[in-house]
């Protein structure tokens, strides 16, 4: 099975964004943990956005 290529884009480009990682050091994150960091952002983003 591969992963979509625009999802992988998706994913590296959010965690660069919010964590300031080199393309290389994302691509390094296994899968599963790579996908922890981005419902992790996600979820700080929601505590954000509701005034926490």
């Amino acid at each position: 099975m591969t992963y979509a290529p625009d999802r992988l884009y998706r994913e590296v480009a959010y965690v660069a964004y919010h964590f300031h990682w080199s393309l290389d050091d994302i691509l390094d994150l296994e899968h599963p943990v790579r996908q922890r960091f981005v419902k992790e952002i996600g979820r700080l983003n929601e505590e954000q956005d509701r005034g926490r």
